[in-house]
């Protein structure tokens, strides 16, 4: 059984992993879904914004424009993905309640 100090330790260093794993986060292109047609204002907010945010992040952002059922094909698309942060969904209230 691992002493006090070791676990005390352990626990101190996570921090550390962490910021050194988020500091090299962009390392392929992201993916923003948008579950509604391209050219509808949801579709225009978000390439605007991933226009500012490619910049600023230094990585190419893909805008993937999953339409259908309510918005909840893209949802549901984002839902399924890998939890890798390399997907991201932009969509109104109504899609998450």
């Amino acid at each position: 059984m691992p002493n006090r100090r070791a676990l005390l330790g352990g626990v101190l260093a996570l921090p550390a992993l962490s910021r050194a794993r988020a500091a090299d986060w962009p390392e392929r292109p992201i993916r923003l879904v948008v579950p509604y047609p391209a050219g509808g204002g949801v579709d225009m907010t978000a390439r605007l914004m991933t226009a500012a945010l490619s910049a600023k992040l230094g990585q190419t952002i893909v805008v993937d424009n999953r339409a259908g059922a309510g918005s909840n094909i893209g949802a549901e698309y984002v839902a399924r993905s890998a939890p890798d942060g390399y997907t991201a969904i932009l969509s109104t209230n109504s899609t998450f309640v």
